[in-house]
């Protein structure tokens, strides 16, 4: 469909003056809406507030003293949990502190310096390697590779997952291509879960790079929306069955689950890379968070438990992502200016809009006191080829304020839109 087709010009001249009129008036309210990053609410985080009640005796089940130093790898009732949660074994899991983005960095980090389990060159040795990245995507984790001067290459994504035909045509052929960005579950911002052909796919395609490394960033495995839910298959299985075994490593946590501050996350892969990786870890530390791991497996429990919580955090949040689907479907449907995901899990929801006009609806939301993540940002460098991806977070505004935020949003659209067409 064209833009605002059936349209006569004059028409569109009044529509855009009408626009810039209710425009003018969300500006004169001051308003200070801010949806620029994926943040639980107030009341998500209320759901964990009794997690420190009661936190002695501070014994993990095998009588480890967790306010001592040890276990660099973390407690075993805690890799038991995240084991149950995404269908690893526990010897192939790594504990570490809050944040899955810190071992996901760290990981880049090793390889740059001193090679990957296996392979004694670093990835610093070799000139000019480069990492696919599934676009739209997650700024921070193109911000890592583009910090150790890795160049960026920008993979689309489809319905089912990334451009596979795209991907194994680049990979076969090439030895500089050393790894790729992936978030498997409900991506961000797409919303796109991987389908079992491409988690395969992945698993078995030929490599020219021995060391070619799957960054698998399973952040919003457990952020189902609705109880009709994606699932997709075990990438460490399917490597395993596909003669790679040391393939992948898989990152999450429990950011969005307990606390985002002050939660645990984990890195999980074959025992070989995880065994490695504890060499070089033991280097840097003698061990992370014990008591937080003791508390949070207290409150979390197991896998059940767990997926109960989690239908708390998707009764708060379910409502704000309809919200900005109706709003959306209410102003922007059949112009032929914008398209959007509706999820059924995750943070986000992308929108795409005219091409050439992200920047420009981004710049007159936030001078209508909207703030966004900025245009570009889910692609490498923060530059979209074709200025069209809007990333929108639904879940830290009030509901009110998150309708009124996506309102305006809406008139931007398509006062963007209209700027480009008139």
């Amino acid at each position: 469909m064209q833009a605002f087709e059936g349209f006569t010009n004059a028409e569109l001249v009044s529509r855009k003056q009408e626009l810039v009129n209710r425009y003018e008036d969300y500006k004169k309210r001051n308003l200070k809406l801010d949806m620029s990053r994926g943040k639980p609410c107030t009341e998500q985080l209320e759901l964990t507030n009794d997690m420190y009640d009661n936190v002695s005796p501070f014994l993990s089940e095998d009588g480890t003293d967790c306010r001592n130093y040890g276990i660099l790898d973390g407690l075993k009732e805690t890799k038991v949990l995240f084991s149950e949660l995404f269908g690893v074994n526990t010897d192939e899991i790594f504990i570490g502190g809050n944040s899955s983005l810190n071992l996901m960095y760290d990981l880049i980090a090793k390889a740059y310096n001193h090679g990957l389990n296996g392979f004694e060159k670093p990835w610093s040795k070799v000139e000019g390697i480069k990492f696919l990245c599934p676009c739209p995507g997650y700024d921070r984790h193109f911000s890592i590779t583009e910090l150790f001067g890795i160049s960026m290459i920008i993979v689309p994504m489809n319905n089912d997952g990334p451009d596979m035909e795209m991907i194994e045509e680049l990979v076969k052929n090439d030895e500089t291509i050393k790894g790729m960005w992936a978030i498997p579950m409900y991506s961000n911002p797409t919303g796109i879960s991987f389908s079992d052909d491409v988690v395969r796919r992945l698993a078995r395609m030929e490599t020219k790079a021995k060391d070619f490394t799957i960054i698998w960033d399973n952040a919003y495995a457990l952020h189902h929306l609705y109880d009709e839910q994606d699932s997709i298959l075990s990438i460490i299985d399917e490597c395993k069955k596909a003669g790679n075994p040391d393939r992948v490593y898989m990152f999450g946590s429990t950011s969005k689950v307990t606390f985002p501050g002050s939660g645990i996350a984990f890195m999980a892969s074959s025992k070989n890379n995880i065994d490695y990786m504890k060499k070089l870890i033991s280097i840097q530390t003698i061990g992370f968070d014990k008591i937080n791991m003791l508390i949070h497996t207290r409150f979390l429990k197991n896998a059940d438990n767990v997926k109960e919580h989690m239908k708390k955090h998707a009764a708060i949040i379910r409502p704000k992502f309809e919200a900005v689907n109706d709003i959306l479907e209410k102003n922007l449907s059949g112009k032929g200016i914008a398209s959007w995901n509706k999820p059924k899990g995750g943070y986000f929801i992308s929108l795409d809009v005219l091409d050439g006009c992200a920047k420009r609806t981004v710049e007159l939301s936030k001078e209508a006191g909207v703030t966004l993540t900025s245009a570009g940002a889910t692609f490498p460098k923060g530059i979209d080829p074709n200025d069209r991806n809007i990333r929108i977070a639904p879940t830290y505004p009030p509901l009110s304020e998150l309708k009124t935020a996506i309102e305006i949003l809406s008139i931007c659209v398509e006062l963007a839109a209209l700027e480009k067409i008139l």
